[in-house]
């Protein structure tokens, strides 16, 4: 495996994308998708934001990727009516996200883990991921600020979730909690899922992981997908090898086959999954994974659905004028509302 410095992420866009959106990598021409929408043809070609080149600083990146998430989160508010509480629950910061125009979560609530490779996404980042969500399902949505790298290392995000996640159960059951997550989310998302586990936890209603699995990525995708979206990669790296360089700083110095990092290896832990929905672009890094991660579930007995939408990249679904990202929001509601239980004190746990 080609190894970079492990804060720096290697995606670079180039003039390899042109103006209709087609690619041109070697010798190879890849026009832009026939089944996508003119937005996402759109977004493609101008509206993606390249990682920094040469930038290894966490500090710059944050900052970086703050400045894209806060315009992206201005947008969000522009389109979806929510209310936005900064507090704590189990002593971790999260962001409460409560639909205004649509509430009738009936005691469901869903937890959002961003994404942002363990180092980056919280604050308006998390926000992008949770405000569709939750005003197109009617359900509140607790985004967690987990701690990150190169800060904190593993489990200490698992450890943050698993304390809203037991704070929460305190008052509601665990069938009336979904957990979804993005990227490193929805990594993190299937880790959770082996924590509680190995913790005797019920394990929730329902999990969506969306452009990333419990499982590494590799496969076809980690080596296509850079140039299917336009990106220089450094050196004979592959889009697998820099996704994986870049969590070392959370993961180390576990090995890739531990599966309490990667849980999509170990068909015991698998079959215990919840119902589980996994949803990726044709042109993801992730999309191996989770098509794999997917058949590995369903071979376990798992009520799981997977969703690829062609010519669409890593994180699509956080462009809210796309009307791809529109469809992913209706199935993540679509999706919790059908796995978890309606809720009500008197009901009991």
């Amino acid at each position: 495996m080609h190894q970079s410095d492990p804060n720096l992420a290697v995606f670079d866009r180039t003039t390899q994308v042109g103006s209709d959106a087609a690619v041109e990598t070697g010798n190879l021409h890849v026009p832009f998708s026939a089944f996508a929408s003119e937005q996402a043809r759109k977004t493609f070609t101008s509206g993606l934001a390249p990682h920094p080149e040469g930038t290894n600083d966490v500090t710059a990146l944050r900052a970086h990727y703050g400045a894209f998430n806060d315009r992206l989160c201005r947008l969000m508010l522009e389109r979806f009516q929510v209310e936005i509480v900064e507090t704590k629950i189990g002593d971790v910061p999260v962001h409460r996200v409560t639909p205004t125009s649509r509430c009738d979560a009936d005691g469901r609530v869903l937890l959002n883990l961003h994404g942002g490779a363990f180092m980056w996404g919280s604050g308006s980042g998390a926000l992008v991921e949770a405000i569709p969500v939750a005003a197109t399902s009617g359900l509140p949505v607790i985004a967690v600020d987990y701690r990150m790298a190169p800060e904190h290392t593993f489990p200490a995000a698992s450890d943050d979730v698993q304390a809203v996640y037991e704070a929460l159960l305190a008052d509601l059951p665990a069938r009336a909690i979904g957990i979804y997550g993005c990227s490193a989310g929805a990594l993190l998302t299937a880790q959770c899922i082996a924590q509680f586990l190995a913790h005797d936890l019920p394990v929730p209603g329902g999990i969506s992981m969306l452009c990333g699995t419990g499982l590494l990525p590799v496969g076809d995708s980690a080596f296509m997908s850079g140039a299917l979206s336009g990106e220089r990669l450094e050196g004979d790296v592959t889009a697998g090898d820099a996704v994986l360089d870049v969590l070392q700083n959370y993961l180390r110095p576990l090995t890739h086959d531990d599966t309490r990092v990667f849980p999509g290896n170990d068909p015991e832990i698998i079959g215990r999954f919840p119902p589980s929905q996994l949803i990726a672009g044709s042109r993801d890094f992730a999309a191996s994974g989770a098509t794999t991660m997917h058949r590995r579930l369903v071979a376990a007995g798992v009520d799981a659905e997977l969703f690829l939408f062609d010519g669409l990249w890593h994180a699509f679904h956080i462009f809210p004028d796309l009307p791809e990202s529109t469809e992913v929001y209706d199935l993540l509601a679509r999706f919790f509302r059908r796995t978890l239980s309606p809720h009500s004190p008197e009901r009991g746990r």
